[in-house]
């Protein structure tokens, strides 16, 4: 079965959009009792923000920016099904604040599926899941280029 087309990118979602919602979601995400933890070794927060802002632009403005690998960037990382529960919950308070309904929904598509790729991967890393599974997990959370 072919895989629906992408949604068309909300009018109003730009950059601007994209580093007010990034600073207004880790702002809260730090302050978060189960997640403020997980940002504790982030030193240079404004570096960290702009691989943020480059990844979110990759993904809903298709600017080919980010050049990273998101699952190997929290493979290290002891998350858990409550931990993307929460950043879900908190990202998608955020964005309806700051991005408005379209936007807010066109975003929280891609955060549903960012974070359903990671949470296999992580568990393909822990052994729960097998390795066909992060293969999966991985063709999910590609970004695309211009």
């Amino acid at each position: 079965m072919a895989a629906a087309p992408p949604a068309p990118c909300p009018a109003g979602l730009d950059e601007a959009m994209l580093e007010r919602l990034l600073r207004a979601f880790y702002a809260e995400a730090r302050r978060d009792r189960l997640l403020g933890p997980l940002f504790a070794g982030v030193t240079d927060w404004e570096a960290h923000i702009a691989r943020l802002r480059d990844f979110w632009s990759s993904v809903a403005l298709m600017s080919g920016r980010y050049h990273g690998q998101p699952m190997a960037a929290h493979a290290a990382m002891e998350l858990r099904p409550e931990h993307f529960a929460q950043w879900l919950s908190l990202f998608g308070q955020t964005a309806e604040a700051v991005c408005g309904p379209a936007a807010a929904a066109y975003l929280m598509e891609r955060a549903h599926r960012i974070a359903r790729s990671l949470e296999l991967g992580m568990a393909v890393h822990r052994g729960e899941l097998p390795r066909v599974a992060a293969r999966a997990a991985a063709s999910t959370l590609e970004i695309p280029s211009p």
